[in-house]
């Protein structure tokens, strides 16, 4: 028994706590900026900027190691994706949510709202404004080397998002 009356003490006499198991090897430690940040916003207008701005302070912050380059063309599909909820599910869906996901390698951004209209990145008239922002979202996350794609969610909506590495890809 130990001095306590809980019974037999496992350490040896004298001796630090012997393990019970083998000790196993140690989980790879993530770096300091890796992690996922979620925000909501109200689906209007102000939003847009707003956005845009809580992820480039969001990269500075955690110290992400993004090329110059890279972080401009992230935050211009950010703009885009916030703007194609504004604009095209606002009715449905009065809030979005915007989600930064930072690996070691790469980093995602994506933005989920309730409405059902899965968008496609359609050619358009060149004689119009606007309409080009997918393709647009598309042609950044492919010339950067990532992904990008749109799925339904649980709750019937959506959420688009564009995955970027963040080493420079060259494309032939």
């Amino acid at each position: 028994m130990d001095d306590h009356g809980r019974g037999p003490d496992p350490r040896p006499a004298g001796g630090p706590a012997a393990p019970s198991e083998p000790l196993a090897e140690a989980e790879p430690r993530p770096l300091p900026y890796e992690g996922v940040w979620r925000f909501t916003a109200a689906a209007v207008d102000a939003s847009v900027p707003q956005a845009r701005h809580a992820v480039r302070d969001l990269l500075y912050r955690q110290g992400v190691p993004i090329p110059d380059d890279l972080a401009q063309g992230l935050l211009l599909i950010v703009s885009e994706l916030v703007t194609n909820a504004v604009r095209h599910a606002a009715v449905l869906s009065p809030t979005l949510a915007v989600e930064i996901a930072v690996g070691a390698e790469w980093v995602r951004v994506s933005v989920e709202d309730s409405h059902p209209y899965r968008p496609t990145a359609l050619e358009t008239d060149h004689g119009r404004t606007g309409g080009r922002g997918l393709l647009l979202v598309r042609e950044i996350t492919r010339e950067a080397g990532g992904v990008c794609d749109v799925e339904h969610t649980g709750n019937g909506g959506k959420v688009i998002w564009a995955a970027l590495p963040l080493k420079p890809v060259r494309l032939p």
